[in-house]
């Protein structure tokens, strides 16, 4: 095995030679999506990293990956930093669903499903959440009922962010009515090309619409594409919302994210808008030292998860490091609307500058980051039963 310092200069020379001009900076990743159009660098990017194991950097080599450990997975993310290099492949199949099927798949789910996952082949749903069932999860009604070799799905699930894009989705269904409400749920995998799957956008206040109402009528899904076995999903679907949450914590080293933290913009933006000829009111810029106190040490936070976790994502950790940096998010989104003012509150193209409207909507959107993934609430009841011991 080559030592790290081999490992680092080998890494960056194969980077500087194969990592396109046009995946160097911000702009768009992939999520696999068949539906979707790619920028060819994008795509290129995705090839490349993908023969070298690194869209999935810690997986087995076997299922695509490359088993890089933790003090490798570190060097690459350094060095893919250094150059500003994008995330190759991005979404649900990598950062949920694949380290799922990583712990709970039988070989031949793992053999059918990993590879493809890790190679792009199709971006992937969501579906937990249902109309009359959203943090009580367990009283979801999907029905799935078996009908030889697979599942009949009726019923509908809501939240399921860019199913529109999506090729497939992993769905949490009550197999067995009349067992316990928590017994009776099975987590399986769905093609959503089929007539028996119809995912509807909701439109946000923001202006875009990633998520979706998605109807299931008389859908199919095999019975060998069920995760973790008949009647475990509760079991299996909380670990996958710990890959998730890890995810949007940014300490989820089993896809090709933790640790990938851009830069602030806030005190930029704030200190643009916010001068006006003067130096910052003491107020603001009060509330701008300690939200930047509060960035280091987030950041710092992260780097700590990711070094003591000794699987491929946190336990209920997960919980405190996504809460924390969702309200870090919330609180630098309103210092730089309160220091733009007027030109903060705008929507209109004609009057407004592009990156005024995105700031705006970037605000109302960052409202949501407190309810998707697990609400506020959840999270603070798993922080005090789970992290600090606190009795019910």
């Amino acid at each position: 095995m080559p030592s790290i310092d081999d490992f680092r200069a080998e890494t960056r020379a194969w980077l500087a030679d194969n990592c396109p001009a046009g995946v160097r900076g911000p702009g768009p990743m992939s999520i696999g999506s068949t539906k979707l159009g790619m920028p060819e660098d994008v795509r290129l990017w995705q090839t490349r990293m993908a023969e070298r194991g690194w869209t999935v950097p810690t997986w087995p080599r076997e299922y695509g990956g490359a088993e890089l450990d933790k003090e490798q997975y570190k060097v690459l993310i350094e060095e893919m930093t250094a150059i500003n290099a994008r995330t190759p492949l991005t979404g649900r199949g990598v950062n949920y669903i694949g380290p799922t099927l990583l712990e709970f798949g039988t070989d031949d789910q793992k053999a059918r499903w990993l590879p493809r996952i890790a190679r792009g082949e199709g971006a992937w749903a969501m579906g937990y959440s249902e109309p009359g069932a959203g943090s009580d999860l367990a009283s979801l009604a999907l029905k799935a009922e078996l009908d030889g070799d697979h599942y009949v799905l009726n019923g509908a699930k809501i939240w399921t962010s860019d199913a529109m894009d999506c090729d497939f989705i992993f769905v949490l269904a009550r197999t067995s009515p009349d067992k316990p409400k928590h017994e009776g749920i099975s987590l399986m995998l769905v093609d959503m090309d089929q007539p028996g799957v119809q995912p509807r956008p909701i439109r946000l206040l923001s202006g875009a619409s990633p998520f979706c109402e998605t109807l299931f009528q008389d859908a199919h899904a095999s019975a060998n594409d069920v995760i973790g076995g008949v009647d475990r999903g509760w079991t299996v679907g909380k670990r996958l919302l710990q890959f998730e949450r890890s995810t949007h914590a940014g300490i989820n080293i089993s896809g090709s994210q933790g640790g990938r933290r851009e830069e602030s913009r806030v005190p930029e933006i704030v200190q643009r808008y916010g001068v006006a000829g003067e130096s910052l009111p003491a107020a603001l810029r009060d509330r701008l030292t300690r939200y930047s106190m509060d960035d280091a040490a987030q950041k710092l936070t992260q780097r700590r998860a990711i070094e003591e976790t000794r699987s491929r994502a946190p336990g209920f950790t997960s919980s405190a490091v996504k809460l924390t940096g969702a309200l870090l998010k919330q609180e630098g989104d309103e210092l730089m609307i309160e220091a733009m003012g007027t030109q903060g509150l705008g929507d209109d193209a004609g009057t407004f500058e592009s990156a005024e409207l995105a700031i705006t909507r970037n605000w109302l959107y960052g409202k949501s980051l407190t309810i998707a993934g697990g609400t506020k609430e959840v999270q603070l009841n798993i922080i005090a039963k789970r992290v600090l011991g606190l009795p019910d």
